[in-house]
């Protein structure tokens, strides 16, 4: 699943931590929206549940460029507008579609951020249904946003979607990166929800 990071002996539940830290404050607001999310019966309505929280605390253009690499400044600035509009959706859909199997999770956050470059760190440990605990590390900018999430420490977010977009974009160009987003995008949305497990 791909949420937050490492930091069990200092953490705080979500609803606490941040207090004076803006970058804690930024991912404390996404693993609320997270934890609402989760209660959402299917990707669609987990999806409308991020979407606004994932606009105001992810910095997506740059999540974007990370994801393209070198080859964005290629793009021209019409068809850049056009990527970015269909990725905020993308990733929403994305990070609805990891809670699916995410049921139950609590999230404890670090009430103090790591200095990182000109931007923070900040620490979540995840505790899933079944008690077992997944680090994931909020990288955030200078402006307070986040710009990469890593997985047990060291799966970048980044990274991931960097391999993901290589073949639409050796293929099709930024047209077609830009279909395999909205195509993805429909498909994780249109994805029906979990059946109930039958009662004993």
């Amino acid at each position: 699943m791909p949420l937050p990071a490492a930091a069990q002996s200092a953490a705080a539940p979500a609803a606490e931590a941040g207090e004076g830290d803006p970058a804690v404050a930024t991912v404390r607001r996404m693993t609320e929206a997270l934890e609402a999310a989760l209660k959402a019966g299917d990707v669609r309505a987990r999806a409308e549940i991020l979407s606004g929280p994932m606009q105001q605390n992810f910095d997506l253009p740059a999540m974007l460029r990370l994801g393209v690499g070198t080859r964005w400044k290629e793009i021209p600035a019409d068809k850049q507008e056009a990527l970015t509009a269909a990725f905020g959706p993308y990733l929403t859909a994305t990070y609805a579609t990891r809670l699916s199997a995410a049921a139950g999770s609590k999230f404890a956050i670090d009430p103090k951020s790591e200095a990182r470059g000109n931007g923070r760190i900040v620490h979540v440990t995840v505790t899933d249904g079944s008690g077992d605990t997944s680090p994931v590390d909020y990288v955030l900018n200078a402006e307070n946003r986040i710009t990469d999430v890593y997985l047990q420490g060291t799966v970048s977010e980044a990274g991931t979607l960097r391999t993901g977009f290589s073949e639409p974009l050796q293929e099709g160009g930024p047209d077609g990166l830009l279909a395999h987003l909205r195509k993805s995008t429909e498909t994780m949305l249109a994805a029906p929800p979990p059946k109930a497990a039958p009662k004993p």
